[in-house]
């Protein structure tokens, strides 16, 4: 097929190296405008227009692809699908229209199950045990359209955001080559998504972060996974900010430190554990950065910095009395 490509994270890259290396013709790759980044406010191309230039495809990087210039440009591309991976824009009806097998959007869940801007990471934040990722025709609704083909996965018990974003990354990129086999060959199915199971995953912004220290031990440690490596867990420790990447739930047995404040965020420093008290259980903190630091396992961080006894991570000392 002649495919036009839109993306522009990482995610998306994939799919693109699995269109060209299964013998489409991928005439154009739209991508979001280069903007500044870091501390330096560097001007960084997309990881997209940088995969595209290095296989010598054309890339077009509209502020709106809903402009009229723009739509002309698709139309005498006229290709034969346009498939859209994590591309950061909604397309107009003019623009789903071009394309005679329509536009294919590659989705990381198994929809209508979170539908939106972060999927992988709500997915680990809430605790499910698979999610995958889907096919569908688009619509002009936000993830509304009918499903094509869908891929499960098994969650394992340590899954990090960061960990599921890879897996389900490249299985986009195989997925999307078996849907546009189906849609030339005509044997695709279309299956409306219905609202039963519909869940929405809302923008991750840095406060989605802030360690809740009343919430569970269970909740706390999927939020911290589902967080690693963007954009982190954190709680403050001493008036510093310190970010959380690992952890375990263990029961109130492995704590011999005294605890007698039952303070959530009340920590438990022993000579092979550093603990944290939370509103139903413990955390044992295993690995952690704090501010203007690099990130290390917490026996490493405890050896360079003193946590005294009363210390509550997002709050100040209390003394128990």
């Amino acid at each position: 097929m002649r495919i036009v490509f839109m993306g522009t994270p990482d995610f998306s890259v994939p799919a693109l190296e699995a269109l060209t290396a299964g013998g489409h013709s991928v005439e154009a790759v739209v991508t979001q405008p280069d903007r500044p980044k870091g501390r330096g406010k560097a001007v960084l191309m997309t990881p997209v227009k940088e995969k595209a230039l290095e296989l010598g495809i054309p890339v077009w990087q509209p502020l709106r692809v809903r402009d009229e210039e723009f739509i002309k440009v698709l139309r005498e591309i006229a290709p034969d699908a346009i498939v859209v991976v994590a591309f950061g824009q909604i397309l107009p009806k003019a623009v789903l229209e071009i394309p005679r097998y329509g536009c294919v959007n590659i989705h990381a869940s198994l929809l209508p199950k979170y539908r939106g801007a972060a999927p992988i990471q709500w997915a680990v934040i809430d605790g499910e045990k698979e999610s995958g990722v889907t096919t569908m025709l688009m619509d002009e609704g936000l993830d509304t359209g009918d499903i094509l083909e869908q891929r499960t996965v098994a969650l394992d018990e340590k899954e990090t955001g960061g960990s599921l974003f890879d897996r389900l990354s490249r299985l986009g990129g195989e997925l999307i080559l078996s849907t546009l086999k189906k849609l030339e060959d005509g044997t695709a199915v279309r299956t409306p998504q219905g609202e039963a199971q519909t869940s929405y995953a809302k923008m991750l912004k840095k406060s989605t972060g802030e360690i809740d220290w009343s919430q569970s031990a269970e909740k706390i440690e999927r939020l911290i996974r589902g967080l690693n490596p963007w954009p982190s867990a954190y709680t403050s420790l001493d008036g510093k900010t310190v970010k959380l990447w690992a952890a375990e739930v263990v029961p109130a047995s492995d704590v011999r430190a005294p605890r007698a404040c039952g303070i959530p965020g009340m920590t438990a420093v022993e000579k092979d554990g550093f603990f944290a008290e939370t509103g139903n259980g413990f955390l044992k903190i295993e690995e952690l950065q704090l501010e203007g630091r690099k990130r290390m396992d917490a026996m490493a961080f405890l050896r360079g910095f003193a946590v005294a006894p009363g210390t509550v991570l997002g709050a100040d000392r209390i003394d128990c009395g």
